[in-house]
């Protein structure tokens, strides 16, 4: 079973990505944990103390919240527009052999045995190389694909490497 599509990464498609690698890790929950103590403290310094007081924990709790994902949509619109090798179209075709990519005239394979796992949700199917890096598959762009590299993935990785979220 072969199954072959294209795939054009857009700035969204990076963003989602790297929220995903920031927030499930220690530096998102973070951000979160005192994004919460600062908006309490901001709560319970109402009436107690200055206003200026209050409205510094109301911005320290604002901008723990909003400055990374902030940042990070910033960033994946920079490096799409700068990156020639984002913003191209590459080619996949997965067959029980492995994953080849073209883009191009440049063209690379990746074996099963070096896919580190393959995750999917309702908006994206990320295939591993290491804990940090993926290849990020749009699922709007996959269309049909969808349902066989579903079946080829499970059928090459062992199951503790794959993760279908429909």
């Amino acid at each position: 079973m072969t199954v072959a599509f294209d795939i054009k990464p857009q700035a969204k498609d990076l963003y989602r990505f790297n929220m995903r690698k920031t927030y499930t890790g220690l530096y998102g929950w973070v951000s979160i944990i005192l994004a919460v103590l600062a908006f309490v403290m901001a709560a319970v310094t109402v009436g107690q103390t200055e206003v200026i007081y209050t409205l510094m924990y109301l911005f320290c709790g604002a901008l723990f919240l909003f400055y990374l994902p902030i940042t990070l949509w910033k960033s994946a619109n920079r490096i799409i527009k700068s990156n020639e090798i984002l913003s191209g179209t590459v080619h996949y075709e997965l067959s029980e052999e492995g994953i080849r990519l073209t883009q191009g005239e440049e063209s690379g394979n990746l074996e099963w045995n070096e896919v580190y796992k393959l995750v999917s949700d309702t908006k994206q199917v990320l295939i591993f190389v290491n804990r940090q890096n993926a290849y990020i598959i749009p699922r709007e762009q996959l269309g049909d694909s969808y349902q066989p590299l579903k079946e080829l993935a499970t059928q090459q990785l062992e199951s503790f490497r794959v993760k279908f979220r429909d």
